[in-house]
């Protein structure tokens, strides 16, 4: 493994998870040398107070040098030098045992005062650094979980100004400590070397020049080797003094920065978002619920690798899989009045772990980033350029207009385009000729509708004068009397993602259109949030049922669904278009697009098998025969098969073959 020999001052700021780890190690490397200093320094004070005993004491002094190598230093650049130059010193102590009796005042100047201004400055300023830093992180925290709390009501900006200028300058001041405490760190790797050096240069020349028979003993090859050690002291001297230029440039640098860098969510109207992201990193509120109606919000460092939703709390090595993010769905939901709060479920449509960001530009590239995951795009040669492409395929779809006159002039052109002779129950099969054009499907600037509880053409009705029929069918009883009755009973766990009106049920073609300017609309309007349903098909209906409180929500007579298909790629996705009468006599035609955690060819399948039903019903020969091929279940149900041949959508003539299960 590379030595670790600096701080980077560029990573003081985002004060990541990994920063702090190698921070500890720079921490523990501080406290290592400070019991060594401690350690050393008695050792001197030994040599300089114990004249008597001074052959023990410097024998005692050259076990502590050859101690050095054993310390086991976290950071160990430079060390082979001073290793081998405490190893030359300790064999010279041995020899030194009985010649050091009147060392007093020269021992006190050259041996004792640099290793006491090295502990007394270098060491105490790094403690003093450190305590500063943990106050400034402390005040830091505590201001992101004011900032975090604030509520969405407009009348309390003047709050939300001052608690953003309170975050601000609360980073900025943990900004300014920590690149002290960095740069205090960084040095003292420099000065540990010349501390090590300078007491022992000292004590050597005290010897040559106090004893008689210095001269004897220290040679001119001790000569030069102390010349060689002083010179590489200057040498790191030398070292020091750019490298503490260098760090004092950067630190101005960074602290020159705009106050934008210090303060969140500083462009909230107009924020620069990417939408082809395929991984993520930064912190992110994670709830806790902590008991049946009380909960917790802890800020944690989230990232993403590979399919994975991964955390790595301060101070640990690697982080833990929280998610899997493959097939998953994420969703903006509304959290104890928090801003920028999102929910991940799981494939089956589990509800999961609801996560907060501190900005609206975080906000939404933590959304796209784990829908882009979600579809594995990662997992193919050039990820980058998938997602890139998906999205340019999004932005280049038409966008929903909202001029009342072109909404009412395009949907009175669908009208009048439809065909008369076409029954409500019939499809006409595909073309097999040319492939119709866009405005042959929908009309350009037809609204769409992204909330389930209205209808497409809701904006419509609203301007005629009679009363509009409901055609979702929506009841208050909420009992489901066909249910008991139908030979086909199937429930499917969807996400409603839009309605739009549609000018011909001729071809599936236009629910795959619909699908495209309804995913496409979501992309650009932003707009993530989606409302689960259980979708129950019986040989009668298509209902849509709340989940938690079994209300239904719309009911559709299976004979007014005269088209239906799912994606050809994306499996998931499904879409029909209904055939409902208006008040004035006319008839309207609506798609709606669906996102299913199974297979949408499995709910193809069981509309085309219940449509089956109905027709064969007044033949009761027919009927017999089509119930003999289904198999039931303990109460009676019909299940749907296995064994039918690929296909993905069409009218009821041609989707025999889409592939479900019970």
């Amino acid at each position: 493994m590379p030595a670790v020999d600096r701080l980077l001052l560029e990573e003081a700021l985002q004060d990541s998870p990994q920063t702090r780890s190698l921070l500890s190690v720079f921490e523990e490397d501080a406290g290592t040398l400070t019991d060594y200093t401690n350690q050393l320094l008695q050792a001197m004070q030994r040599v300089y107070g114990a004249q008597n005993e001074m052959c023990l004491a410097t024998q005692q002094l050259s076990k502590q040098l050859l101690a050095y190598e054993k310390q086991n230093f976290a950071l160990g650049k430079g060390d082979e030098e001073v290793i081998s130059t405490l190893h030359y010193f300790s064999k010279v102590m041995d020899e030194l045992n009985g010649l050091h009796t009147e060392l007093a005042k020269q021992l006190a100047d050259t041996m004792l005062l640099p290793v006491i201004r090295f502990r007394e400055k270098d060491l105490t300023e790094v403690s003093t650094l450190k305590d500063l830093f943990g106050l400034a992180s402390n005040e830091h925290d505590l201001s992101m979980a004011k900032y975090s709390r604030l509520p969405k009501k407009k009348e309390n900006e003047r709050v939300k100004t001052e608690v953003g200028k309170e975050v601000a300058s609360a980073r900025r001041k943990q900004h300014l400590s920590s690149l002290q405490y960095y740069c205090a760190l960084n040095a003292l790797q420099y000065r540990k070397r010349m501390a090590m050096m300078e007491p022992l240069i000292g004590f050597a020349h005290g010897q040559i020049n106090f004893f008689k028979r210095g001269a004897e003993m220290f040679s001119k090859s001790m000569d030069s080797f102390l010349s060689s050690v002083t010179d590489m002291v200057q040498s790191i001297q030398v070292e020091l003094e750019a490298e503490a230029d260098q760090m004092r440039v950067s630190q101005q640098e960074l602290l020159s920065v705009d106050e934008s860098v210090y303060t969140p969510d500083i462009d909230v109207a107009t924020p620069q978002i990417n939408r082809n992201l395929i991984q993520k990193a930064g912190y992110l509120n994670l709830r806790n619920k902590t008991g049946l109606v009380t909960t917790t919000w802890e800020r944690l460092y989230f990232f993403t690798q590979g399919g994975n939703l991964m955390c790595q709390p301060r101070g640990a090595v690697a982080g833990g899989l929280i998610q899997d993010l493959d097939n998953c769905s994420v969703m903006a939901v509304d959290c104890e009045d928090r801003r920028y709060c999102f929910q991940i479920s799981t494939p089956s449509g589990k509800p999961g772990i609801i996560l907060q960001a501190e900005s609206r530009k975080e906000y939404e590239e933590w959304i796209c980033a784990i829908n882009n995951i979600s579809r594995q795009i990662y997992l193919t040669d050039n990820p980058e350029a998938v997602a890139i492409k998906l999205n340019q395929t999004a932005l280049q779809a038409v966008t929903p207009i909202t001029s009342f006159g072109k909404k009412q002039e395009s949907f009175c052109s669908s009208q009048n385009m439809r065909n008369s002779d076409t029954e409500n129950d019939k499809i006409v099969p595909k073309a097999a000729g040319r492939v119709p054009e866009t405005e042959e499907l929908i009309a350009p600037g037809t609204p769409i509708q992204f909330d389930i509880v209205l209808p497409a053409t809701e904006f419509l009705d609203q301007n005629r004068g009679s009363r509009r029929t409901n055609p979702f069918g929506e009841m208050e009883d909420e009992s489901f009397p066909e249910a008991e009755d139908s030979l086909l009973q199937q429930m499917f766990i969807v996400r409603f993602l839009g309605s739009m009106a549609v000018k011909t049920d001729h071809t599936t073609e236009v629910i795959y259109e619909a699908m495209r300017q309804v995913l496409a609309a979501r992309a650009i309007h932003n707009i993530f949030r989606m409302t689960e349903s259980h979708l129950m098909v019986t040989s009668q209906t298509l209902r849509l049922i709340d989940p938690q409180t079994q209300v239904s929500r719309a009911c559709f007579e299976l004979t007014s669904v005269t088209q239906f298909a799912a994606h050809q790629e994306n499996k998931r996705l499904v879409g029909f278009v209904i055939r409902l009468p208006e008040s004035t006599g006319e008839e309207s035609l609506s798609t709606y697009i669906f996102e299913s955690n199974s297979e949408g060819e499995k709910i193809c399948y069981a509309i085309n098998l219940g449509k089956e039903i109905i027709e064969v019903q007044k033949d009761p020969e027919a009927l017999a025969q089509l119930m003999l091929s289904i198999p039931l279940t303990n109460d009676g149900k019909y299940v749907l098969l296995n064994d039918q041949p690929d296909d993905t959508g069409g009218s009821p003539s041609d989707n025999r073959g889409a592939e479900s299960e019970a």
